[in-house]
């Protein structure tokens, strides 16, 4: 940047927003609002970003906390939205489920010119490939952190949402019936190609689909690497991450997700085609989708006969994502590695969820 530039107030909006979360802007911003000037020297690092939100870790002699925003460039409107964020995470801060604590929210007319909140730092084990070397190594080990992302999804969606300000936070009827709508119109507007079996599928859903039994404070995407598992005993979990797709729905369509992404020893080839991530869960210890769904069901009293139309579901949701994800991709708006083989997923998700059907 040129000695002019700097005088050039257009030019220093830009290089705020190129940077995602500048040091000295959120150091002094933090010292402000935390009430405390040791923040105005931080460090600043991304720690997650690219397919979603951004999510930096900020350090300082004061501690260290955690800043989430939007990513960088255009968004839909209804996108990643850091209010519906904050507010969910700051409503069930007294309840039984775990989430880290909310320090501060900022709208996009503060000094970073996005949206953005903080929270604490929770420090644990965030597992997506693989398990730490040396953690959980028997089965009963494995199978407690099963107990617990179960256990903490049940704890979710007993919630009342009304008791804790949360009622208006989400139209529960009709959930499913404008979440398909929702995805169909995602594939039309970012489909390369016609696929048969991803029609075929949203056919068989629509066809299928059963009347809604429940409603809850959602998550939206449910799994085991969007938690934070306690460093030294795996049978807890110190926080649930990443609310963005939170409101109030069905909440077996959260059930669907974790299924989806949840892989098992004996699974058959079609599955075993449309996993997303390395197959943690297929570790001895870890129960079967069955047993999952049999302890959702005892601690939640819900029917969930018709399970299985949430899984498929989740996988047409998953298939479209991954046909955006492709097409920005072609597009040249994605950038960095991981996004070569999300067209190659499309097809194998789709036959997963006819499979299920």
């Amino acid at each position: 940047m040129t000695t002019s530039a700097f005088n050039d107030p257009t030019a220093q909006r830009l290089e705020r927003i190129a940077r995602g979360a500048e040091p000295d802007i959120v150091g002094r911003r933090l010292a402000d609002v935390l009430h405390d000037s040791r923040w105005e020297t931080c460090d600043v690092a991304l720690i997650a970003g690219g397919k979603s939100n951004l999510t930096y870790r900020v350090a300082s002699d004061a501690g260290e906390v955690v800043l989430r925003r939007p990513p960088l460039g255009h968004v839909l409107p209804t996108a990643h939205d850091m209010a519906r964020e904050y507010r969910v995470q700051t409503a069930l801060a007294g309840t039984a489920v775990p989430v880290p604590r909310t320090l501060w929210f900022e709208s996009a007319d503060g000094v970073l010119e996005a949206p953005f909140y903080v929270m604490e730092r929770v420090v644990g084990h965030v597992c997506r490939n693989s398990l730490p070397d040396g953690y959980a190594e028997s089965p009963e080990e494995r199978a407690s952190i099963a107990t617990a992302l179960v256990d903490t999804l049940a704890l979710l969606h007993t919630v009342d949402p009304a008791a804790v300000g949360l009622e208006d936070f989400g139209r529960p009827a009709g959930f499913m019936e404008r979440q398909l709508r929702r995805w169909t119109e995602q594939w039309e507007h970012s489909k390369t190609s016609d696929s048969s079996t991803v029609t075929g599928l949203r056919s068989a859903l629509e066809a299928a689909r059963p009347a809604q039994r429940h409603a809850a404070i959602v998550h939206g995407d449910y799994r085991l690497d969007n938690t934070v598992l306690h460093p030294t005993r795996p049978g807890e979990i110190l926080a649930v991450l990443d609310w963005e797709m939170s409101t109030l729905g069905d909440p077996l369509a959260d059930l669907g997700t974790l299924l989806a992404y949840w892989s098992a020893q004996d699974d058959p080839e079609i599955l075993v085609a449309a996993r997303m991530m390395p197959p943690l869960t297929a570790a001895p210890g870890f129960p079967s989708r069955d047993e999952v769904v049999a302890r959702y069901a005892a601690q939640t009293g819900f029917d969930v006969s018709d399970v299985a139309w949430y899984q498929a579901f989740s996988y047409f949701k998953l298939a479209v994502i991954c046909q955006g994800i492709a097409a920005r991709a072609a597009g040249g708006a994605m950038l960095g590695s991981g996004f070569d083989d999300a067209q190659h997923m499309v097809d194998p998700l789709a036959r997963a969820g006819l499979y299920l059907l």
